[in-house]
């Protein structure tokens, strides 16, 4: 609760309501003020009186908008605004943060690495080299993250954060798919008993990886080391095995990386190619860190050069698929294996490849709760809800199916699931059809892509039953839409976009602002990735 300050006194001429705006106004205003702007007198202001949580708005936090346009719309804002405006705006955590905790994390300088927002690719690592270049004062370090912005006070910080994650035990790990499917999704059970954390539906879980051992053999190799090396990680002595394993990013090529090579290199021709990287890293592009030693075989670096140069391993955050209100003291997530080949060698996604490959009941995982800021089961609980969710796009879904059954809401649900075949990828099956034979599940509508000659989507499938979608939406249903942001959640807006406009018999225009009431309104929220 945001603690109550006076700053009119008690002896000024109001009544209650007039002291009561102008408390809140003046308190907004101090705030607002306290950046370098502030006067001597706002400034011994906010020494003395408590300060206050000012809402802020983001207006460039719209995935549909190019980073001009966003760049624009945060013209003027402090420097952590402008490197938020830079990100794709979608919360996805593929970075360890959503965009606005990494613009912060960044600006700060908790955060050195700026390739870390994978949908904004190059363009947006470059943007925020540029801006963070800019952003620099003239001793060299980071301007200050908050100036010109309000000051805030946040109270109750909870015990397991990203900085101190609970070591939690797996209690199970299966497979959801069946033989003969070409995916591995694992379904996961985390034991929470003894952490006193709780979640929401809709919340994500962040999970710190630890790397495949086999990475870990390559790059000690590629030292000429054994493993066992003493090195300092924050003051503690760790082998370089377990450094390497629990500690680094070995996905991810710095800057100081690439420096420290440039430095240590006695080949001539290397050392001019190493330092031509920090201009222009295209060449290099998709690599990993032992690609890139691999490749400069004639730089010899010690470990401790090589773990001093490393940016540090991230969370990932995932999608909840469970409610507590069905799993006391466990949460739940559903995630799918990661895998390619890269130049002739096999990559793996390191915290999805930890789950399938590495860990069985009893292992240890740190772990901790991403809160959700409006991704959530309708408040009202007789409230239509209509989920879309390919794929593991199914997760948060599962977790708001169990809530809405668990509190009895008497709201119909109906749920658009797909992937590529019915017989080994329909994830859930026996809980989803035995929700839709309890009545918990009003309607649900599947397309498998490869069951048939012609590929069907989720969309597709929503256009089939645009007269009813059409009037779930006006008998107040809410749309949440979760999986892949470039194709599947682009595809289903504009299928969304076409129901409201042919059955809502609205123009494009008037189309676009319904949807836009709908999302200002939380009825159409989306968890893409």
């Amino acid at each position: 609760m945001t603690q109550q300050i006076s700053l009119i006194p008690e002896s000024a001429p109001f009544n209650e309501e007039q002291r009561a705006w102008l408390n809140g106004f003046l308190a907004g205003w101090i705030g607002l003020q306290g950046g370098d702007g502030a006067s001597s007198t706002s400034a011994n202001a906010i020494t003395a009186a408590p300060q206050v949580e000012v809402e802020e708005e983001f207006p460039w936090h719209d995935p549909a908008l190019p980073m001009e346009d966003r760049l624009q719309l945060a013209e003027g804002k402090p420097l952590p605004r402008q490197l938020m405006a830079a990100m794709a705006q979608l919360d996805c955590g593929s970075c360890g943060y959503d965009c606005k905790r990494y613009a912060e994390a960044i600006a700060n300088g908790e955060e050195k690495s700026l390739t870390l927002c994978s949908p904004g690719g190059k363009p947006t690592s470059r943007k925020l080299k540029e801006l963070v270049s800019l952003g620099l004062s003239s001793n060299g370090h980071s301007a200050n993250p908050t100036n010109g912005a309000a000051a805030v006070v946040k109270s109750g910080e909870p015990k397991w954060n990203r900085n101190h994650p609970f070591a939690a035990r797996i209690r199970h790990i299966r497979n959801l798919n069946e033989a003969g499917s070409s995916k591995h999704t694992s379904h996961v059970e985390i034991d929470l008993s003894g952490s006193g954390l709780t979640y929401d539906v809709g919340d994500a879980l962040g999970v710190y990886p630890c790397n495949c051992p086999e990475l870990v053999q390559g790059i000690v190799g590629e030292l000429h080391a054994t493993g066992d090396e003493l090195i300092d990680v924050d003051g503690q002595q760790l082998t370089l095995n377990e450094a390497l394993r629990d500690h680094f990013c070995l996905s991810e090529i710095t800057d100081e990386l690439i420096t420290s090579m440039s430095e240590c290199c006695g080949d001539v021709g290397d050392k001019a190619l190493l330092k031509q990287l920090l201009d222009d890293a295209d060449p290099i592009d998709g690599w990993d860190v032992l690609e890139l030693l691999k490749y400069y075989s004639t730089v010899r670096l010690t470990a401790q050069q090589l773990t001093s140069s490393l940016s540090r391993l991230k969370p990932r955050l995932y999608s909840i698929s469970s409610s507590l209100k069905a799993h006391p003291e466990q949460v739940h997530l559903t995630v799918g294996r990661v895998h390619w080949q890269f130049q002739d060698r096999g990559r793996k996604g390191v915290a999805s490849t930890m789950f399938s490959d590495r860990m069985a009941p009893g292992d240890s995982v740190r772990v901790f709760v991403q809160t959700s800021h409006g991704f959530s089961v309708p408040k009202d609980p007789d409230a239509p809800a209509i989920m879309i969710g390919p794929g593991t796009g199914i997760a948060p879904f599962r977790a708001f199916l169990q809530e809405r059954h668990a509190t009895q809401a008497s709201g119909k649900n109906w749920l658009f699931f797909g992937d590529q075949r019915s017989q080994t990828d329909y994830l859930y099956r026996d809980e989803l059809e035995s929700l839709y034979e309890q009545g918990v599940l009003s309607r649900i509508d599947l397309a498998f892509s490869r069951d048939q000659s012609e590929k069907v989507y989720v969309q597709d499938r929503m256009l089939e039953n645009g007269a009813e979608f059409w009037a779930w939406l006006e008998a107040g249903g809410h749309v949440y839409v979760c999986g892949d942001a470039n194709r599947m959640a682009v595809d289903v807006d504009k299928a969304l976009k076409r129901i409201v406009s042919e059955f809502g018999g609205l123009g494009p225009y008037e189309a676009d602002k319904y949807l836009a009431r709908m999302a200002k309104d939380k009825r159409y929220c989306r968890d893409v990735y």
